[in-house]
């Protein structure tokens, strides 16, 4: 028996409590979870916004270590430090063979089929990963190294916050050395992709966001322009940018209104790349006109269009070497009891990232 947050149904609290999880099976890897970041995606899953089978554990931006492997397991060992992914590529569906992991059909399997018990009842792996408990049981394509020097405190955040912002400049956008980058949103992705601009050697870093604290955070990550949510954004960032408008702009929000505005501040010939989850309710609408006339490519991106198995090692090794901050966008440090207090500051606004460490 392990202690575990509970989601009993869509929009309850959770409940911690004790849940039956068994050994691995074949395939399958054990992990003492040392933390857990709490993430918006974590949130939808709550409130229904993002489907999920309940009961359920939720938390997928975690990082532990080994307890024991099943048969057949090669890739770790028991007492290995890893990183949990949440989104493991099967390699060998459509998508994987198109070089496009990120879009796996197979990568979330594991989160439809239940991995524990509770009460006697099937429980799920909230994004496969179940990482708001003491231990959970993953296949072995989902555990990764942690290198010596990173602490897993941190190395969490790389399995989801940090993989997704900094993918999204380097992979989606293909941001390049120069070029001016617009970042609306500065939750723990959104400053991801402040430091991933940073990596890209932007040349203009331009944040929004409603939060002083944040705005101030996202400076000394390597913004060089800082705006309070709540103006006319397009105005605003054409003002900074010589009447243009930006290369790059990335919305971490996912709501109607900052997709439009991220898009009315970008450039003739530019790019908008929308990373934030928005429900199905967020409408957005362009004339003919304007998408002729303006010419700019709006992308979606999902997890960073990444390669998890080759992309979160390179980043473990960017935050090795001191060329990623992962340690300042720890707002908070929790226990499991403290996850739905956590829910309700991130709808608030407040903070960059909590963390669960359950033991």
């Amino acid at each position: 028996m392990v202690r575990a947050a509970v989601l009993t149904e869509t929009g309850a609290p959770l409940r911690v409590t004790d849940i039956d999880l068994p050994e691995p099976g074949p395939g399958q890897v054990r992990v003492k979870v040392a933390a857990t970041g709490v993430c918006h995606s974590d949130l939808s899953l709550a409130r229904g916004t993002l489907r999920q089978s309940v009961p359920a554990v939720l938390g997928h931006e975690a990082a532990g270590t080994v307890v024991s492997v099943g048969a057949g397991v090669d890739r770790c060992a028991p007492g290995d430090r890893v990183v949990l992914c949440w989104a493991p590529p099967c390699g060998q569906c459509w998508f994987c063979g198109q070089g496009e992991p990120w879009l796996c059909e197979r990568s979330s399997d594991a989160a439809a089929a239940p991995y524990a018990t509770y009460e006697g009842t099937d429980l799920y792996p909230g994004l496969s990963t179940a990482g708001f408990a003491e231990e959970t049981v993953v296949s072995e394509r989902a555990v990764l190294p942690v290198p010596d020097g990173v602490p897993l405190e941190q190395a969490a955040l790389v399995g989801c916050a940090v993989m997704t912002g900094v993918g999204a400049v380097l992979n989606t956008a293909k941001v390049q050395p120069g070029q001016s980058v617009l970042v609306v949103g500065l939750g723990g992705v959104g400053l991801s992709v402040v430091q991933g601009a940073r990596l890209a050697e932007a040349g203009q870093v331009v944040v929004v966001d409603r939060s002083p604290e944040k705005l101030e955070l996202a400076r000394s990550m390597g913004a060089t322009d800082v705006l309070e949510a709540g103006g006319e954004l397009p105005k605003q960032v054409r003002a900074l940018t010589e009447k243009r408008g930006v290369d790059h702009a990335f919305d971490c929000v996912g709501l109607a209104e900052t997709i439009r505005a991220s898009w009315g501040s970008t450039r003739r010939g530019g790019m908008t790349t929308i990373v934030g989850i928005g429900g199905k309710e967020q409408q957005v609408t362009f004339s003919a006109l304007e998408l002729f006339h303006f010419a700019r490519t709006i992308t979606g991106c999902v997890y960073g269009s990444t390669d998890p198995m080759t992309d979160i090692p390179k980043i473990l090794g960017y935050a090795a070497q001191g060329r990623l901050d992962l340690g300042s966008l720890i707002s908070s440090t929790i226990g499991l009891d403290d996850i739905d207090a956590a829910f309700a500051e991130m709808e608030k606004g407040v903070g960059a990232r909590a963390v669960v460490v359950p033991a």
